[in-house]
């Protein structure tokens, strides 16, 4: 049994070494070679192939036409010089999924004009690290045949597609300068999966006349990031359970957000009472300072607790479970609320977002970062929000699977009192003996929008 475990092993780190030096090739290759050049060379092989054996002139013909078209442009293509210079002007926040154009002023600082040539931003090596080829699966991998199983090429395809940053990068409008000149160009493209992305290899094509080959130069610009938020499902009219009461404790009260409950009475100035509060009348009838006291107003305080314990061998399920955290995140009105973000990574996390604190947006940010934990339990999270209870009007609950320890979870809320809307993420169909609301994974924006209001 060892030795099948250690030949695989063996087999694994050695398709991860050719994979990860043939895509490096790939990359170098497909990044100078134009489609055209593709088809020349397909071309130049089938005619070749062909003029072997045959005498035919036409065959002759086809074969001369790909080489000197081919050396010709190949030289062309060398002899291609530009020294340019750029600035970007990236946006601090961006959304997975949401294409946006990045404006990029593009100067000429050689001695010879600039005409066709493209700006294209090189996208972050997305191949995968042995742990990540070793540890990770394809979704449905147990499916494939044998053959595809050992060999893994469509596992590393996989891995590949989930690391790529963004799509696209490149100018549609041509680059035309003539020395000193400037010129603002957009670059377009698509990030894919939320984290901080950044930009420090711009790159100039510049291809030969013919569209066979293209000179590859980098250009000279400072590095630049951006932070791409989740992605975002649209939710239906919802309410949370609980609403708004009145109180003269708790962090939520007047003394961070403004004095505006109700009237109770007259009193003595204190050092620190608002002027707009002064009671003028009775101030000029007793000579004294008199303010009028306001009712403490306590508004509701909402938590939002993401389950970050993922034991998968992919992250699909808990990549959707930070998408709904951040649909609600923005979904949820915090204008006369509080919202409580909490999870736990490391160690317990609480962010707070609205009236007189925190934007949504910053809730979104710490999203953005947030990684799954591949050990533990519940017991932080729960203990994180026990604490805060008597402050939580009620508490949503995104959890990324159901099972035993997750049921232990929120039966130890509930008999903390405290007032749980779990949202559930699994495969399939809903099992029976499940509480709360069930997204079925893959079908999130279904279901998402079957919630009833009130939750």
């Amino acid at each position: 049994m060892e030795r099948h475990a250690s030949a695989g092993s063996w087999l694994l780190r050695w398709l991860h070494g050719m994979y990860f030096r043939s895509a490096g090739i790939h990359h170098y290759i497909q990044r100078r070679l134009r489609p055209a050049g593709g088809t020349l060379g397909i071309v130049g092989v089938l005619a070749t192939c062909l003029v072997i054996g045959h005498a035919r002139s036409s065959i002759y013909l086809m074969f001369s036409l790909c080489v000197a078209f081919g050396a010709l442009g190949f030289f062309w293509m060398l002899f291609r010089r530009a020294r340019l210079e750029a600035e970007r002007e990236v946006p601090r926040h961006a959304t997975a999924g949401v294409p946006l154009r990045i404006p990029v002023r593009v100067t000429n600082r050689g001695r010879h004009p600039v005409s066709r040539a493209w700006l294209v931003e090189t996208l972050p090596d997305p191949r995968p690290s042995w742990p990540d080829f070793c540890t990770l699966r394809e979704p449905g991998e147990e499916e494939r045949n044998p053959f595809d199983r050992a060999f893994a090429y469509f596992r590393w395809q996989w891995l590949m597609r989930g690391n790529r940053l963004f799509s696209g990068g490149g100018s549609q409008h041509e680059i035309r300068l003539k020395p000193g000149e400037h010129q603002r160009v957009f670059v377009s493209l698509t990030p894919q999966r939320r984290g901080v992305v950044r930009f420090n290899d711009l790159r100039a094509n510049l291809p030969d006349p013919f569209g066979f080959f293209q000179k590859c130069l980098r250009v000279h610009a400072a590095s630049a990031s951006m932070l791409v938020l989740p992605r975002r499902y649209p939710l239906p009219t919802v309410s949370m359970p609980g609403g708004a009461a009145f109180k003269i404790s708790g962090e939520a009260n007047t003394n961070t957000i403004g004095t505006s409950g109700e009237f109770v009475g007259l009193r003595d100035y204190r050092p620190g009472d608002p002027l707009r509060q002064i009671h003028w009348k009775s101030w000029a009838r007793t000579g004294r300072p008199i303010v009028k006291e306001l009712e403490d107003t306590h508004y509701p305080r909402y938590g939002l607790a993401l389950d970050t314990l993922s034991t998968d061998r992919d992250n699909t399920a808990f990549e959707e479970a930070v998408s709904v955290a951040a649909s609600f995140a923005v979904g949820i009105d915090t204008s006369d609320s509080l919202l409580d973000l909490m999870f736990v990574k490391d160690e317990a996390h609480l962010v707070t977002a609205g009236r007189g604190v925190e934007r949504a947006d910053k809730l979104l940010e710490v999203l953005a970062g947030v990684t799954p934990s591949r050990e533990g339990d519940h017991r932080a999270l729960a203990e994180l929000i026990l604490r805060h209870a008597g402050d939580l009007t009620s508490c949503l609950i995104i959890l990324n699977g159901w099972d035993d320890s997750r049921a232990d979870f929120l039966r130890r809320l509930e008999q903390g009192g405290v007032v749980c809307v779990p949202l559930i993420i699994g495969r399939g169909p809903r099992p029976d003996d499940v509480p709360g609301h069930w997204l079925e994974s893959g079908a999130i924006a279904r279901d998402l929008m079957r919630l009833p209001d009130p939750l």
